[in-house]
């Protein structure tokens, strides 16, 4: 029988054809095994060379291009900002499938994924809003913090890295009513983030506002008033964000002497209200760039 006749040119018709449907179907243990055999045989073919050559070329796996004291330093100024409200956890390394593309609307192209049903993490306000979530009892707000090395598969290109250090926060909480939460939280990240990049090293620190609602249009106002000592602009002309950023977001620029530059970014995401199934909850994340915060300091004056 001709093999052109059976089922397996169809089924080897590329990414995004029949093959990429009937392996999407596969129940989640099935898939695994599959993957795990083909990684096992796939691996069993390679030798020191191989690997090594592997290492040397894949920007996934080559160390990152700043020194390691620089990249610790800032590391450890960022945490020391932290206000004792905000706990401290080690997340792990990777996450459950979809967490990325189905909490938080990250292109799933952009997550390297695993073999066992998880991918690789990408962005640690995702894996502090599943613990936020999982500790979302009565009406004190959850507040939690971290360092994480993520991995991204974004297109390289001049400050891209494949894989590199955030500082994430996030607070979660209920709907107080006439935007109470939002606007006392906005404050306290606007409070921390700041210090946090003066911690680093920053001769000068700023915090620029989108409204994406007008119920939030003068919250830009209330950062002013209680940070008398940042610089608070409106940046209603920010572009990126606004899908993935509900009523209010932000960045926060730090100055290290070569001008203000972004090294921070966060805002309102529906995230515990989607996984918890409840519209009244709330979050706010936000997050700085290590590696960026760690480029800065390194360039020259």
């Amino acid at each position: 029988m001709n093999s052109s006749n059976g089922p397996l040119p169809r089924v080897l018709a590329g990414p995004g054809g029949p093959a990429a449907d009937v392996l999407a179907e596969l129940p989640g243990a099935d898939l695994t095994t599959l993957q795990l055999e083909v990684a096992r045989r796939r691996a069993a073919k390679l030798r020191g060379p191989d690997v090594l050559r592997r290492y040397r070329e894949d920007r996934f796996t080559t160390p990152a291009p700043l020194p390691f004291e620089t990249l610790r330093r800032v590391e450890d100024a960022l945490l020391s900002a932290a206000p004792p409200e905000f706990e401290r956890v080690t997340l792990s390394p990777v996450t459950p499938l979809g967490t990325h593309s189905t909490v938080a609307g990250l292109a799933q192209h952009r997550v390297v994924p695993t073999g066992r049903g998880t991918e690789v993490a990408a962005d640690p306000t995702n894996g502090l809003a599943l613990e936020a979530a999982l500790r979302r009892t009565g009406v004190e707000p959850v507040r939690l913090t971290t360092l994480q090395r993520v991995v991204r598969a974004q297109p390289p290109g001049p400050g891209l890295f494949a894989h590199f250090s955030l500082f994430g926060a996030v607070t979660a909480g209920r709907d107080r009513g006439s935007l109470a939460f939002e606007r006392e939280h906005l404050v306290e990240h606007a409070r921390f983030l700041t210090n946090a990049v003066r911690a680093a090293g920053a001769r000068a620190a700023g915090f620029q506002v989108t409204t994406l609602d007008n119920r939030f249009a003068d919250f830009a106002a209330s950062v002013q008033d209680a940070l008398p000592d940042v610089e608070v602009s409106d940046d209603s002309d920010r572009a990126v964000g606004r899908d993935y950023y509900f009523g209010l977001c932000f960045t926060v620029t730090a100055d290290f002497g070569t001008g203000p530059a972004v090294v921070g970014d966060g805002g309102f995401t529906p995230w515990t209200a989607r996984l918890l199934g409840n519209a009244k909850e709330r979050l706010l994340v936000s997050g700085i760039g290590v590696d960026r915060v760690a480029s800065l300091l390194n360039a020259p004056s």
